[in-house]
């Protein structure tokens, strides 16, 4: 099914230009004219997404966004390309009137069509934008009184845990007794992440050097140049390559190769090391039995996180994994426990390419009754050893 797209400019040249961009998987209908569009909808001509490319002042500006989102009761995700630099202030009116994302002039178009789909989608299933984030997604309320009740409760219960776990950690290794990071999770809202602190304190700058050590490595590491020695699909077809560029060798390559080659010289997206020398022995008890993930009741309190769902990533892995179909598991609470968790948990052999496509299911049927189902199945994972 194509993505309706509407382009709001008074530039029609503009729009060509940003219509041409895209691929076959968006329709685009300009208009320059508010009437015109106010009279589309009225008449019930349904759009997935709003590109916005005027200026904030004119007939097509913020005005027109606000009167759209008080006449009609569906809303459309906006995404707002920006003359100028957007202030804070600027921002916020933009948000405030139903704008979802901020892209500049020029942008970066692969990045433009993951986030148009992950929104299209988003609206699809009726994933509603508060106006106080830009990226967050309010839970379905049924979820979202679950996490509350469940969350306290623990906390409650659990106090004297907590507080016995404090003291170890204190006693064992000099640092704090909670550590946090910045995770992405749902709608690519970036946000402090809770643990028990299981590692050294240098922890984070000793990850360059075990890197070769990632479970989800690719177990042949081939060179770019390895790579674009051959172009195997234009080879197929029995043809030359179409589109040749010249490498930093001088030697003449196709350039589907290079885009190829390119990507998997990024390397994985997921980062998981067997047997981390960086964790300390009570830390490793704390992974071992997850005891360590206690903290993130907060982040459930404070509605970062859901009781279960994808697990929020590291911004470096959402960063890998954003310019691709894997968007979709962004659409998905992020969660203490998820599909995957429960799916293989401490199966060294799980690849990247399993672990997304359970995120990516996990987000497109996400339920009441599968969360029960992923809680229960949950407590037999925990003692399973999982020394990663």
């Amino acid at each position: 099914m194509k993505t309706r797209v509407v382009f709001l400019s008074p530039d029609v040249q503009e729009a060509c230009q940003f219509e041409t961009a895209l691929d076959a998987d968006f329709e685009v209908k300009h208009f320059d004219n508010p009437r015109l569009f106010l009279r589309s909808l009225e008449k019930g001509d349904q759009y997935e997404i709003i590109i916005n490319a005027a200026t904030i002042n004119s007939p097509l500006g913020i005005n027109l966004l606000r009167t759209i989102k008080a006449r009609f009761s569906r809303p459309m995700p906006v995404i707002w390309l920006a003359h100028d630099v957007v202030s804070p202030a600027l921002q916020r009116m933009l948000m405030a009137a139903g704008v979802s994302d901020i892209f500049y002039r020029k942008p970066d178009m692969d990045r433009v069509k993951t986030r148009m789909k992950y929104l299209a989608l988003a609206n699809r299933q009726e994933v509603v934008a508060p106006v106080d984030s830009v990226y967050a997604y309010r839970y379905p309320i049924g979820k979202r009184i679950f996490d509350v009740v469940v969350a306290s409760s623990a906390l409650l219960f659990l106090s004297p845990l907590l507080l016995l776990i404090v003291v170890l950690i204190k006693l064992e290794s000099k640092g704090p007794a909670f550590y946090y990071s910045y995770r992405v999770g749902t709608g690519y809202k970036i946000f402090k992440f809770w643990k028990f602190r299981s590692m050294r304190q240098d922890a984070d700058q000793l990850l360059d050097s075990i890197k070769d050590l990632n479970q989800y490595q690719p177990t042949e590491s081939k060179t770019v140049t390895d790579l674009l020695a051959i172009c195997a699909a234009c080879s197929e077809n029995g043809t030359e390559c179409g589109n040749k560029l010249i490498d930093e060798q001088g030697k003449i390559i196709c350039e589907k190769q290079y885009f190829q080659a390119k990507k998997a010289k990024t390397g994985a997206a997921f980062i998981k090391i067997a047997n981390d020398p960086r964790i300390t022995r009570f830390g490793m008890f704390l992974r071992n039995t997850s005891l360590d993930e206690l903290p993130q009741l907060y982040n459930v309190l404070k509605g970062d996180m859901s009781i279960v769902g994808n697990r929020p990533l590291p911004v470096y892995e959402a960063e890998r994994i954003t310019t691709d179909e894997y968007a979709a598991r962004f659409i998905a609470p992020a969660g203490i426990t998820g599909l995957w968790q429960v799916s293989k948990r401490g199966q060294g052999s799980m690849s990247e390419a399993e672990r997304k496509a359970l995120d990516i299911e996990y987000a497109k049927k996400f339920s009441l009754k599968k969360d029960l189902y992923i809680l229960i199945k949950t407590i037999p994972a925990l003692f399973q050893k999982e020394n990663v």
